[in-house]
């Protein structure tokens, strides 16, 4: 019975860890051609948001229409 709580209590702890670990690293930033936007994607739920700075400070991010996902690849 020991090694039963034992392993019960090691999964748990490597499912916490994993669940923090994807909260922590939810957003992915990429720049845009120019310095005043940037691309913001919630890898939770796949949407994509521009964000514009165009004077230093905050910066509005607008939900974009190019939500989606890759498709497969063609088969031969």
């Amino acid at each position: 019975m020991p090694v039963l709580i034992g392993a019960a209590m090691i999964a748990a702890a490597i499912l916490l860890s994993t669940l923090i670990t994807a909260l922590g690293s939810r957003y992915v930033g990429m720049e845009s051609p120019t310095e005043e936007s940037a691309w913001l994607i919630d890898r939770l739920t796949g949407h994509v948001y521009r964000c514009q700075a165009p004077v230093r400070g905050r910066a509005s991010c607008d939900a974009e229409i190019a939500t989606g996902s890759i498709g497969a690849p063609p088969k031969r």
